[in-house]
């Protein structure tokens, strides 16, 4: 069982038998032989320990506030700042709907959840769309 784990989560294999056993021997306490079947309680402690210790291990892993706040105060490179100087160029020779179509999607939001926050249908967002890029085009 640990090296299944193991093999689908990316952690060492004796770590996970060693919480496995230890899953097991702080359950032998509590036991109860008069109910159910007993390898199957203690089978089933010694995952959970298995998977307390990868949802551990898997929030131990993420970025520290430290490295995300470091690059949210590094002045932007100058392609990115170029790129955002175009961007506003081209908002501004767009109708209002447009430009607040086009702000959904740079903010990486689909065309329905666009729709859903304009409060139209994803229809009206793929014509908005069609004609955004007509006048990118154009712009080009």
């Amino acid at each position: 069982m640990a090296a299944y784990y193991a093999r689908r989560c990316g952690e060492d294999a004796d770590d996970l038998a060693q919480e496995a056993w230890l899953g097991l021997l702080e359950a032998l306490p509590e036991l109860d032989l008069a109910i159910g079947q007993p390898e199957h309680y203690l089978i089933a402690r010694a995952r959970w320990k298995m998977l307390d210790l990868v949802k551990r291990e898997r929030v131990r892993r993420c970025v520290s506030l430290d490295d995300t706040l470091a690059e949210a105060t590094r002045p932007p490179s100058p392609d990115v700042a170029f790129a955002a100087a175009c961007v506003s160029e081209f908002a501004i020779g767009l109708k209002p709907t447009q430009r607040r179509v086009l702000g959904c999607l740079l903010s990486g939001f689909t065309w329905r959840e666009a729709g859903e926050r304009l409060g139209c249908a994803s229809a009206n967002v793929a014509y908005h769309v069609r004609t955004i890029r007509r006048r990118y085009e154009e712009w080009i």
